[in-house]
């Protein structure tokens, strides 16, 4: 239900629709040999849609909103609804800080195959749209960008989300120590000085937003997952491949630790 209200308050803000999807065939997905009848199935998934079109009626009152159980699996079924959408969102199921969250199969597969951005929301979203405790605002977007990498996609979307909600954007760029051969602060003059290049023309692109470069050394996941804290959303991208589907090792760790709902935008 955290999904529910973050997709709910997000499609508001957007003035577009929101779809409920239900996967009707998700107990087998998930039981693997038990066998549930068609009655049963479709019964679960008319009385969960049910309560979640109910809840969010409640919240969004003006939301146009459209509940459809589908026939299938669920990697399929989120897959097939993503290339409908401007965005799919999914919930992941939280353990505590020290152990992670856990993303599904399910989750996993769609975040790697799905060709629209996918936004995975944590249990705990509250209604101002923040995921933040009391007493802990949680108002800035963050990027994990490679400026090796920039792609467009990723850097519309982060920005563009950030002007919506009218809060910073925090762009992080990392880098190893043993890969520049500059002292400590020449070294971050120099990659401060490359994140700012590549940043400017979409500062131009966006005038209103407010934006904070950081760079740093050490492991990329490390600081997203810090910088995630004090966030309403981490930003990250994934490959699209030609063949097979691939997550990478920082998206993936980022979508398992970090604490406040992760975006990921699949770019060529």
């Amino acid at each position: 239900m955290a999904a529910v209200d973050w997709a709910a308050d997000e499609a508001a803000l957007r003035g577009d629709g929101l779809r409920l999807v239900y996967a009707t065939r998700w107990v087998e997905h998930q039981l693997g040999a038990m066998k549930v009848s068609h009655e049963d199935r479709a019964g679960a998934a008319e009385g969960v849609l049910a309560e979640t079109e109910r809840r969010v009626g409640s919240r969004q009152p003006d939301l146009a909103m459209t509940a459809d159980k589908v026939e299938d699996a669920p990697v399929g079924v989120l897959l097939a609804a993503a290339d409908e959408a401007e965005l799919l969102v999914v919930g992941s199921h939280g353990l505590g800080s020290v152990r992670g969250f856990i993303v599904g199969s399910v989750g996993q597969e769609v975040v790697a195959e799905a060709r629209r951005p996918v936004v995975l929301v944590r249990p705990g979203y509250e209604k101002d749209g923040s995921g933040a405790s009391e007493g802990n605002s949680r108002r800035k977007v963050v990027l994990g960008l490679d400026v090796n990498e920039v792609k467009d996609e990723l850097m519309h979307f982060a920005f563009d989300f950030a002007g919506r909600h009218h809060i910073p954007l925090e762009i992080v760029h990392t880098w190893h120590e043993s890969f520049v051969h500059r002292p400590g602060t020449a070294a971050k003059d120099e990659m401060a000085s490359v994140l700012a290049g590549v940043v400017r023309p979409f500062r131009e692109r966006f005038p209103d937003t407010e934006v904070a470069e950081v760079t740093a050394p050490g492991r990329a996941a490390e600081h997203l997952i810090e910088a995630a804290s004090d966030a309403c959303l981490v930003v990250v991208g994934r490959r699209r491949a030609a063949r097979g589907a691939h997550v990478g090792s920082i998206t993936h760790a980022v979508i398992h630790h970090a604490s406040c709902p992760v975006a990921v935008v699949p770019h060529s």
